[in-house]
């Protein structure tokens, strides 16, 4: 399975132990639908036992103190010390092990962290205690109190040793919470599948059994089990796992349903196109989960600090003992002692290096819940920063459904039905929503469609391929000419249509133009009001569009669009990118063909709608899974969210450091005449961590 470090994801290893950079446990590097967590669980053990054998100690301590010393002038000191090293001894040595363990992991691995400053406070205090319960002859004066007794710390060493685990529980719980959104993904899949047998038959199968081309009955009210296509049936889908779209859709015959949405009304049966770990499902998961394990350049301030953060701190704590020591009042060696403990117990290096991944883990998952998949760190960073969106027509600014409207046959090729159905053909190979709206208007036609043969994709110009031994070109006049064919009087006649706001394809047939095919993609109903938020995010919106300026300009001012680019080739689209950026502007980008693909790789932050192809999305940085505008808002705020949750945590754990690790060097003594208990500074400790992760945890209610 593997394990990883939350904090430091270069970290891997084939089981579970700890980081040997930071000390952390090490987590599955794969998301899990399980929530038990072994080392909570033993943390936990640790710490109730810790509590049963702790807290008799810490009374111990505190009763006498009272005037008289109650509990030591019955039993005598000798005696009182000896139960408390028996009771604490297997607190610090057996509760404490995994503190203690990786604290000299660290040593040995060069890697100085928290688990050393505990280690190294725990220690001190329990050692020093063990010698004055054993050789009390030993410690010289400053060491003693004013009966002439040596003090000793056990319930210092206790405590603190509690409060770290308890830390350490609190913190582990956290991270558990923090993951919640890859564990409810994960849970969203059905566990069994109804297979249709040969006879007829329905055959309940685990979902791991499902291969590509079964067919599926789905009934009402059950989850889609993969990801595929109605063969039979008439239903309504709750999207609303993928797009937060609550309003079902309707899905006929042909129609592509995915895996884990839920068949409301109506059953149907399905062909199996995509099982596994080539779902929908599947790869929103996995996008997630390696999101979460990404860092964004800010945390490199982190992880400089980080690196000097340790040795600094045992530095100062040496420092505090040699100034207690020296200047302190007496017994100088005690406030010494307590005061380099607590400075070593106090500082927590773990905020710091919780600051970034708890925001990053709970951003991501908010984001996923919302249709917002996030490729890494990095790009929400980016994103909270761009102040131009360039975004492509089809798709984004229109509904991305288009349909076949008009056709146009010259009298000396085929006819309007065969030069669909040839053009329909071709387009069975390609990917493109314009594409897809050839193929359903012949299929709506109930046209014979074939395969076709030695397909070939020209990006921005068109496609071509053999269909019964002809040869059939779709695309620009200008795909034409490059490929020697005279349009003929199309492009006259496509003019008249794309005035009518209409996209053309140009059809061809054994190299002579044959006649065109128009079609409309209708607006987005929220695309312009979208609009308007988009700008009030601080983004400047531009259209660029492989489509003829005629349409796209048409578009443009129906949105109030100011600036256009059209007839804009898939290496213009990178080119004006590059402009853009050369100017100072940082950029993003959204697109869903493979045309888009470049520019998408070339933008500070490519988005991909999720409606689109597979190479838009690999290309990109983020993901819109409802492939809408609405989406890039969501990303906006999100990746601001985020950052602005980042910068606080790093704040917080800045301060907290800054201003703790004084205190407990007793910088506040001349002024107050008290010190800071390690007990104390372990409590602080751990809030500091809990307090970071809290605030991380806020983004799961972050609005969208």
């Amino acid at each position: 399975m593997g394990f990883t470090c939350p904090m430091h994801p270069e970290v891997k290893a084939e089981k579970t132990g700890a980081c040997p950079i930071c000390g952390m446990a090490l987590e599955p590097a794969q998301p899990q639908a399980e929530t038990n967590n072994p080392e909570l669980a033993d943390m936990t053990r640790r710490m109730w036992w810790g509590v049963v054998l702790g807290l008799p100690v810490l009374l111990i301590a505190m009763i006498d103190m009272l005037p008289g010393h109650p509990i030591s002038s019955l039993t005598g000191t000798r005696w009182l010390h000896l139960l408390e090293l028996g009771l604490t001894t297997p607190v610090v040595l057996w509760c404490g092990w995994p503190f203690l363990q990786r604290g000299w992991l660290s040593v040995l691995n060069r890697r100085l962290n928290m688990f050393t400053l505990v280690a190294l406070g725990t220690g001190s205090a329990y050692v020093a205690s063990v010698m004055a319960t054993l050789v009390p002859d030993w410690f010289p004066p400053s060491f003693r109190s004013a009966d002439g007794q040596v003090a000793v710390y056990f319930e210092a060493a206790a405590v603190i040793t509690i409060l770290v685990l308890l830390g350490q529980v609190l913190e582990l719980r956290s991270r558990q919470s923090a993951g919640a959104a890859i564990r409810e993904l994960l849970q969203l899949a059905p566990a069994i599948a109804h297979r249709v047998g040969t006879e007829g038959h329905d055959e309940d199968v685990p979902l791991a059994a499902v291969h590509t081309g079964d067919h599926l009955r789905v009934r009402p009210g059950e989850k889609i089990p993969v990801d595929g296509r109605i063969l039979e049936g008439t239903s309504w889908v709750d999207e609303s796992m993928l797009t937060g779209e609550a309003r079902p859709v309707r899905k006929e015959k042909g129609d592509a349903v995915t895996g884990a949405t839920l068949n409301t009304a109506g059953g149907f049966v399905m062909e199996a196109e995509k099982v596994g770990t080539d779902t929908i499902l599947a790869r929103i998961v996995r996008l997630v989960s390696e999101a979460q394990r990404t860092r964004p350049p800010i945390q490199q301030l982190a992880d400089r600090v980080s690196a000097w953060f340790v040795p600094v701190v045992i530095a100062a704590a040496l420092a505090t003992f040699a100034a207690w020591a020296l200047l302190g009042p007496e017994p100088r060696l005690i406030h010494a002692l307590l005061s380099s403990v607590a400075v070593l117990i106090i500082a927590c290096p773990c905020a710091l290096g919780l600051a970034t991944p708890m925001s990053i883990m709970v951003g991501t998952g908010r984001g996923a819940r919302s249709g917002v998949l996030v490729r890494d760190a990095a790009t929400l960073q980016a994103m909270s920063r761009v102040d131009t969106l360039l975004m492509d027509k089809t798709g984004t600014l229109t509904q991305g459904r288009p349909e076949v409207v008009s056709l146009y046959s010259l009298g000396s090729g085929p006819g309007e039905d065969e030069l669909l159905r040839l053009a329909a053909c071709v387009e069975q190979g390609s990917e493109h929503p314009l594409a897809r709206a050839v193929v359903a208007a012949a299929r709506k036609r109930r046209l014979k469609l074939g395969p076709p043969a030695d397909f070939m994709a020209t990006p921005g110009g068109g496609v071509s391929a053999r269909v019964n031994d002809r040869r059939v070109l779709l695309g620009t006049s200008s795909f034409f000419k490059d490929q020697g064919i005279d349009p003929g009087p199309l492009p006259a006649r496509a003019g008249e249509q794309r005035k009518l706001g209409q996209t053309v394809i140009l059809v061809a047939v054994d190299g002579r133009a044959a006649g065109l095919i128009g079609i409309t993609d209708p607006l987005r109903r929220s695309a312009g009001e979208t609009l308007k938020r988009l700008r009030k995010l601080g983004l400047t919106p531009i259209m660029v569009t492989g489509d003829s300026r005629v349409t796209a300009e048409s578009v443009a001012r129906d949105l109030d669009l100011e600036e256009v680019h059209a007839e804009v080739l898939p290496a213009g689209k990178a080119a004006l990118v590059q402009d853009l950026q050369s100017r100072g502007h940082l950029v993003a980008m959204t697109g869903d063909g493979i045309n888009d693909a470049p520019a998408l790789a070339q933008a500070n932050v490519g988005i991909a709608m999720g409606t689109g192809t597979d190479v838009a999305m690999e290309s990109a940085g983020a993901t819109l899974v409802r492939g809408d505008l609405e989406g890039i808002v969501r990303l906006r705020r999100l990746s601001r969210g985020v950052m602005a949750n980042i910068r606080q945590n790093l704040l917080l754990a800045f301060l907290y450091n800054i201003l703790a690790v004084p205190v407990a060097a007793g910088v506040l003594y001349p002024f107050t005449g008290m010190l800071l208990s390690p007990m104390l500074a372990a409590a602080a400790m751990s809030a500091s961590s809990l307090s970071v992760i809290a605030n991380a945890l806020r983004l799961r209610r972050l609005d969208l």
